[in-house]
């Protein structure tokens, strides 16, 4: 069963029942998921379990009660409760919120959002921001132009119905329908006409530069004075928002510059701009954008920096402070497109992989700065600690690194220390026991040492770790490729003929599955380059010039 998140919550039955009965705290969370994109409340099991207790049995009238307690004390608000009997036996509630068609509250007035796994108060100015957000019909599906679906772009429409169709990320079920019904799918078109993301996606030229807020972006590079030396736009409206990325990559050709940095008797040429950072900025300013807020969107090169300027602030729930954490959807059928492309990743993911990108390649973690009416991304091209790369790369090769772990491992790696308290600030967590994620494993293989207490305790990489790049622990065979896995087994019987299958699996490498061991043996004698004697356990290997070897005795050896 999932985590709680985003769209999901735990509840004990005990919170539904009795006197301990809190159902203000219930209305809350209703409104919160109501007003957000929806999501499921499962009452009747803890939030440490992922099954409700053995034998737990929901009341018959709990559902209706639910139903009437909660209808009380919400308004716009639907519930959609439904009795599940699990593997063990045990009953509880899964209660369905639906996203709410226009804004959700408490019935005494008060306003709830759901942030990753909290549901947050919505007070002051903010109020209003979610009315205008939660529009009872979202731009995106608006056909207000009044344009017939007759009226596409054929090229742009079977460009981007075969890419659906090609992508690995779309069900079978959904590749299966007609084209008209993948344009209604993907809520590009209703009924005759066109919806306002299916002018912007494919449209003619004539009909997106009706839309008030189709992206116009605008490139300007600036010396080290602040005089302007380049400018491009892309202002015709001729591209759809997939075309715009690509676009502003290749014709910029600034982002394709790369530095040489010494690499021992050779020179590493390192991105003066990753290709995915440049990408995953585009991706951001054009999902993520309000499009009922005119606005251009800036790409500002310094010499030593790029900002990246969207018109309009942060989705309502997401801050600088918590970008890493936190997923808010503002143009949610824009960007089901976008991912379904393959041209972002899951939502939520993109700033982190910025994040991780940079700090790698040694650079600076991006800076994001939040105005009333713009968001400003900027990053650096500049590399702090050349060392960087090649000590995150090697890491990640000995230990196969989470992305939390290559975050954790390049921020340290470009300090002499850090406290706990500035990994928690840098890292936007809410607590010491929060750095668990990130650093446990790298402290258990020694490559983060601590100093000190509490909040106080001192991170660190050795030094000599970080410039000699000697990991204590051997490099794991777990992805070694087959090729290398065959000619290791071919050396190891040449050594050693007359060997069984778990001598061979002892020697070569323990850490591969046995069943990877077997399946290579089975290949190299098909190819004639071992020989098999014996049947079933007794069965022993050697090279084909090589005669039968007695090998060790059966009880010393594994099986």
């Amino acid at each position: 069963m999932s985590e709680e998140g985003q769209l999901l919550d735990k509840k004990s039955l005990r919170a539904v029942s009795g006197k301990s009965a809190n159902w203000d705290e219930l209305a809350k969370d209703c409104v919160a998921f109501a007003n957000a994109t929806g999501g499921t409340l499962l009452i009747g099991i803890e939030d440490s379990e992922s099954e409700p207790p053995v034998g737990q049995v929901v009341p018959p009238t709990l559902p209706d009660t639910l139903r009437r307690k909660i209808s009380e004390r919400t308004v716009n608000v639907t519930l959609l409760p439904t009795v599940i009997i699990a593997d063990g036996g045990g009953q509880y509630i899964s209660l369905a919120i639906p996203r709410s068609q226009s804004v959700a509250s408490t019935t005494d007035g008060r306003y709830f959002l759901r942030i990753a796994d909290q549901s947050k108060p919505v007070t002051g100015d903010d109020v209003m921001r979610l009315a205008t957000e939660r529009s009872a019909l979202p731009w995106e599906v608006q056909t207000t132009l009044r344009v017939a679906r007759s009226e596409v772009d054929p090229t742009k429409c079977g460009r981007l119905v075969r890419a659906l169709r090609d992508s690995d990320r779309v069900k079978p079920s959904v590749k299966e329908k007609t084209d008209r019904e993948l344009l209604d799918h993907y809520q590009l078109s209703h009924g005759e006409f066109l919806t306002h993301l299916g002018i912007l996606c494919l449209g003619k030229q004539y009909h997106r530069a009706q839309l008030p807020t189709a992206p116009v972006i605008q490139f300007i590079k600036r010396d080290e004075h602040g005089q302007k030396v380049n400018k491009l736009a892309w202002d015709d409206h001729t591209l759809n928002p997939m075309e715009l990325v690509e676009a502003v990559w290749l014709d910029v050709p600034d982002f394709r510059e790369r530095y040489e940095l010494p690499d021992g008797l050779y020179r590493q040429h390192v991105p003066a701009f990753d290709e995915i950072v440049i990408r995953e900025l585009l991706v951001n300013a054009l999902v993520h954008r309000p499009y009922t807020q005119r606005g251009d969107i800036f790409l500002n090169l310094y010499p030593d920096k790029l900002e990246v300027v969207n018109p309009g602030p942060l989705p309502l729930g997401v801050t600088p402070q918590n970008v890493l954490h936190t997923t808010v959807r503002r143009n949610e059928h824009l960007a089901r497109l976008f991912h379904d492309l393959k041209l972002m990743e899951r939502e939520g993911s993109g700033f982190d992989k910025i994040y991780e990108v940079l700090l790698s390649q040694g650079r600076p973690a991006p800076e994001l700065m939040e105005r009333h009416d713009r968001v400003q991304v900027t990053i650096y091209r500049r590399i702090l600690k050349p060392e960087v790369i090649d000590f995150i790369a090697k890491a990640d090769q000995t230990y196969q690194l989470t992305q939390r772990e290559r975050i954790a491992l390049g921020l340290l790696a470009q300090h002499e220390a850090m406290t706990a308290r500035e990994l928690i600030g840098a890292l936007e967590l809410s607590s010491a026991e929060a750095l668990q994620p990130w650093l446990r494993r790298p402290l258990d293989w020694g490559v983060v040492q601590t100093r000190g207490r509490t909040q106080a305790t001192r991170y660190f990489i050795t030094p000599e770790l970080l410039q000699a790049l000697d990991f204590v622990s051997g490099t794991s065979l777990k992805r070694i490729e087959p090729y290398r896995l065959l000619a290791l087994i071919e050396e190891d019987v040449g050594h050693y003929p007359g060997s069984r299958i778990g001598q061979i699996h002892e020697r070569v490498g323990p850490e591969i599955p046995r069943s990877r061991i077997k399946r290579s043996i089975t290949q190299l004698v098909d190819e004639g380059r071992l020989v098999s004697e014996g049947v079933r356990s007794g069965t022993r290997y050697r090279l084909p010039s090589l005669g039968s070897h007695p090998g060790q005795s059966d009880e010393d050896e594994p099986r």
